[in-house]
């Protein structure tokens, strides 16, 4: 039986965007400690003395807890696989760790590993078969509080909303949206994301690109969106273009908001989309712009009415955050209640 206040330790250094709602449902059941780094400023040694300080506290952050859960499977997991095991682990790999860390991380001491979609299931058992048995599938999500549907009538914008980073294929989305306002000039396309510090050429690229094609008039560019709430009333179909995702957050924040979704094929979008909104090549993508430009505004609604049903059947955050406690709760059962 589950104890009713556990002590989980969360340990995260990357980003917090897909994970506020769960800490919070951590911290609504259960007694929770989140690991700081702590630095010590030292005119010798200070690269060393550091190392120490960071692996002593990390040490002691696994032995104080019942379980930890790191919310990246990437360098304090590495660090902390290293140290002898003295509680429960469990880590969510989102996508990036698994070309950047898992390579680095001693599996052996996790005991579960959460991966957001069946796609990235397969790649890791063949990368890791021993560790089969650990993984669970538990997609990412979104709060239908906070993005709420606003229907509108069709009038052609088009959006993409991303790291403007060359995965994400922006470059090649406006080279296909110039094809398409050749066949027909009505559309906008609106795009959202700021400059990556590791890809300042991208940026540059991308606005010399849509003045090459003159394009000023059609494709807008808004820079770091700290509302995407908001900015999805902006458009009718939101856009996703990568060529490598987890299971990409912004299209359910868009269906959710009432628009409509297509997405190139990378490998696990259909657990994310149906069939009829994928689209491998670009001439496939503008036929599907174009047949979904001419339905009727029933139809228009029908479809976006099916792909949020498949949002809040499958993505809603208070289910995965959730199955995510319960999960994590399962591992922390195993390890007791006195600190080890």
């Amino acid at each position: 039986m589950v104890r009713e206040k556990m002590r989980i330790g969360v340990a995260i250094e990357d980003t917090w965007a897909f994970f506020k709602e769960i800490f919070d449902e951590f911290c609504e059941h259960h007694s929770v400690t989140l690991f700081q780094r702590r630095t010590i400023q030292s005119p010798i040694l200070y690269d060393r003395i550091n190392q120490a300080v960071f692996n002593r506290d990390l040490r002691s952050f696994l032995q104080t807890n019942q379980v930890v859960f790191f919310e990246w499977a990437s360098g304090l997991l590495e660090s902390a696989s290293q140290l002898p095991k003295s509680c429960g682990i469990v880590t969510r790999l989102h996508r990036y760790e698994m070309y950047r860390w898992a390579d680095h991380i001693h599996w052996d001491v996790v005991d579960k590993i959460i991966l957001v979609s069946q796609a990235k299931r397969s790649e890791f058992i063949q990368r890791f078969p021993e560790q089969a048995e650990k993984i669970v599938v538990i997609p990412e999500a979104v709060s239908l509080e906070r993005f709420t549907s606003s229907p509108r009538a069709f009038q052609g914008d088009l959006g993409i909303l991303c790291h403007l980073t060359p995965r994400k294929r922006v470059y090649e989305l406006i080279l296909a949206f110039y094809e398409l306002v050749k066949i027909r000039g009505d559309y906008r396309l609106h795009i959202g994301g700021g400059e990556h510090p590791l890809f300042r050429d991208y940026f540059r690229a991308l606005h010399g690109l849509v003045e090459k094609l003159g394009l000023q008039e059609k494709v807008i560019f808004y820079g770091r969106v700290e509302q995407p709430e908001i900015w999805y009333k902006n458009i009718d179909i939101f856009i996703s273009n990568s060529y490598s995702e987890g299971l990409q957050v912004s299209p359910m924040e868009a269906i959710a908001s009432g628009r409509y979704c297509l997405s190139h094929h990378w490998d696990g979008a259909d657990e994310l989309l149906p069939v009829d909104s994928l689209y491998l090549t670009e001439q496939e993508w503008i036929q599907r712009i174009l047949e979904y430009s001419d339905l009727s505004q029933a139809q228009k609604l029908e479809k976006i009415a099916a792909q949020q049903a498949l949002v809040r059947e499958r993505f809603d955050i208070h289910k995965v955050k959730s199955e995510i406690r319960r999960l994590v709760e399962q591992v922390g059962a195993l390890y007791g209640d006195d600190p080890r």
